[in-house]
């Protein structure tokens, strides 16, 4: 129900007017064919792709191509290239295993998370695509969590959790007893 209600009720098409993340994708994504940018699309859902392949193409005439488990090694070898090189192919859905590791996709300037993946990680080899050696433009990177929900929640669970591990072994090796006292609190707190 996060993605969009067709996805829930495995239905064959999307009114992208039961789905304000739906609408924020097609907003999203007008501007960013305005400013002529290229952009990936990660969902972790196969199915969730296939609904907004034909939806891109309705709603904004933009024919975006899906890579996915089930696309051979040549065809996703012939969609990468497209990407990196026509000027024509401006957006690329992949589904966030497919995409995840292996692909340099330096055209993309943007790059959209359009549903929470459970493992941070994941997310974060996904989004890696884009920052690979050869990039040359700043990449905005989108993630879209549906407000009021367990999305919401657990996005704020793995937030906590990554800002604790920040805590305890920063990017400046900054050490337990380097914590302030409010730091130390919340490094030890339990509960909620």
């Amino acid at each position: 129900m996060c993605n969009h209600p067709a996805h829930f009720l495995k239905k064959s098409a999307a009114d992208p007017d039961l789905s304000g993340k739906t609408q924020l994708l097609l907003d999203l994504l007008a501007q960013i064919r305005d400013n002529g940018e290229k952009t990936l699309i990660f969902t972790q859902y196969r199915e969730m792709g296939e609904l907004l392949v034909p939806l891109l193409r309705e709603q904004l005439g933009i024919d975006a191509a899906f890579l996915h488990g089930g696309v051979s090694r040549l065809r996703r070898d012939e969609m990468v290239e497209a990407f990196q090189h026509r000027h024509s192919e401006r957006v690329l859905l992949l589904s966030l295993k497919a995409g995840g590791t292996g692909l340099n996709l330096t055209a993309a300037s943007n790059v959209i998370h359009y549903d929470l993946w459970w493992n941070p990680g994941v997310e974060a080899q996904a989004t890696d695509r884009a920052f690979r050696i050869g990039q040359q433009r700043n990449v905005q990177v989108h993630r879209f969590i549906t407000q009021g929900t367990f999305e919401e929640k657990i996005n704020a669970m793995l937030q906590s959790k990554k800002e604790l591990a920040n805590l305890t072994v920063a990017a400046g090796e900054k050490w337990v007893g380097d914590l302030t006292d409010g730091e130390l609190r919340e490094l030890v707190r339990l509960g909620g």
